[in-house]
């Protein structure tokens, strides 16, 4: 079984891991003292010894291997994220080189070559990449193959069961097989997605010994929990990794803020990254600076797309419209107006719709590139709106919307923004709202400033052009 290799494996890793450390190490030493000697480091002046270096690795090395450990790099990757790992990598390395300045700034040692220091900075991130991606895609290769597979056993047929064999179904290169479920209430040889409930939940004693199962998963319906406790106590009699797998996703968010009351363990509900002082100050710091960097870069931008409304269309330029934002709170998001002029009752008849009369010919230019938007910038400086958030809505719609769609008054307790993760996935304009909030809570519930900067990134790319929009 997998879990009679993976100490091994670890072993090597880390073994791999020292060798790289070390490498790179050697690589920076041998790119500043031989490839680009300088004349004074020829004469031996300010140049510490050979020895002095290489001995520094006794204590750099296991230095690195711990942060690496700390940092995560030795969980399992199956289902860890190429671009997390990376991320970690690199601060792993930041926090070495961080302690590493500083001990030398501590014992005054200032012959060490600080452009050296910075070269085993950056082969130590690049070699660790590359390393760590390969062996990523050869695990994942070897799995497709059918090799390096954990044997998983699930335990109650619920939405949770299925939904956990949906995603093993849906990636192969996580390298698990689901082997059965035991339920009391569906039959046995019922059949979902090719895999089979094979008992009832008792026979759980005769199946874990002549068996060999990697896995254990408890997905148990909501109204069977009260077999749970005595479930875990057998699983875990038989040395078998057990794993818990609510029935209540629905519910509890995806990376639950567990709160620990001397000894008694609370879920909160709903936990926001963005509750948290510090993250909001600076995310609204940025916000404000790139606003009006924005606002000046685009500035050129803006006012040809005024003087093309106005001369064409005559009227005025902007379109303010109230939308609900922050705190369930309603505000004026201003537009370039894009229709011909309208009444109160013509503009609350609903979205617009292809071959809508009411745009104007400059306006289907502005909608379909996203520039009517612009002025929203001053929203942004403003503090009714983020660079980065879920779209506003217009009150009628969310009043209706949040007694149709579960959840959907989350997107309120931040600040709603101009772009966002649904909108640079192709959900804006006419598009599925129950999709846009699955995407708007994933956001909300994971927010970190890279996930921002990343979206702002994407939307170079993906967020200007609106098939959506007419």
């Amino acid at each position: 079984m997998i879990r009679d290799n993976q100490r091994v494996f670890n072993w090597i890793h880390v073994l791999i891991d020292a060798l790289v450390i070390a490498g790179s190490y050697l690589l920076a030493w041998y790119i500043k003292f031989v490839l680009f000697r300088s004349p004074l480091e020829e004469a031996g002046v300010g140049v510490l010894s050979k020895e002095t270096y290489f001995g520094a690795l006794y204590f750099i090395v296991p230095i690195y291997l711990v942060l690496y450990y700390f940092c995560g790099l030795y969980m399992s990757k199956r289902y860890s994220s190429g671009w997390r790992e990376i991320l970690n990598i690199i601060r792993a390395n930041t926090i070495g080189v961080a302690l590493l300045a500083a001990f030398l700034y501590v014992i005054k040692l200032e012959d060490i070559s600080r452009i050296m220091i910075s070269i085993f900075y950056g082969a130590a991130i690049l070699f660790e990449v590359i390393f760590r991606q390969f062996l990523r895609l050869l695990l994942r290769a070897v799995r497709r193959k059918g090799y390096n597979i954990k044997y998983v056993l699930l335990v109650g047929y619920s939405r949770a069961a299925e939904k956990y064999i949906n995603r093993i179904l849906e990636n192969p290169h996580w390298g698990y097989v689901v082997c059965g479920i035991l339920d009391d209430k569906i039959p046995a040889g019922t059949l979902y997605r090719g895999v089979k409930v094979i008992g009832r939940i008792d026979n759980i004693h005769v199946i874990l010994p002549e068996n060999k199962i990697d896995e254990i998963g408890l997905t148990l319906a909501l109204t069977d929990y009260g077999k749970l406790e005595e479930l875990v106590n057998i699983c875990e009699k038989s040395g078998v990794h057990t794993k818990f797998i609510p029935d209540y996703n629905s519910v509890i968010p995806t990376k639950p803020y567990i709160e620990d009351l001397t000894g008694l363990a609370v879920i909160n509900i709903r936990h926001l990254p963005l509750s948290n002082t510090i993250n909001s100050m600076i995310k609204r710091a940025v916000d404000v600076a790139g606003s009006i960097i924005c606002i000046i870069v685009f500035s050129p931008v803006m006012l040809l797309s005024a003087l093309l409304i106005k001369c064409t269309d005559g009227g005025n330029v902007i379109f303010s419209q109230e939308r609900v934002g922050y705190h369930n709170k309603t505000f004026k998001m201003y537009k370039f107006r894009t229709m011909r002029q309208q009444t109160d009752e013509e503009e609350k008849s609903g979205w617009t719709k292809k071959g809508d009369p009411r745009v104007t010919p400059i306006g289907k230019v502005l909608r379909k590139t996203s520039l009517d938007e612009l002025p929203q910038l001053f929203n942004v400086l403003a503090g009714d709106m983020s660079l980065i958030g879920p779209r506003p809505e217009r009150p009628q719609f969310v009043e209706e919307f949040k007694e149709e769609i579960p959840r959907y008054m989350i997107k309120h307790q931040v600040r709603p923004g101009m772009t966002g993760w649904a909108q640079i996935n192709g959900y804006r304009g006419n598009s599925s709202i129950w999709k846009r909030i699955d995407f708007d809570l994933f956001y909300i519930e994971n927010w970190t400033l890279f996930l921002d900067f990343k979206i702002l990134f994407l939307t170079l790319f993906k967020g200007f052009i609106n098939k959506n929009a007419y």
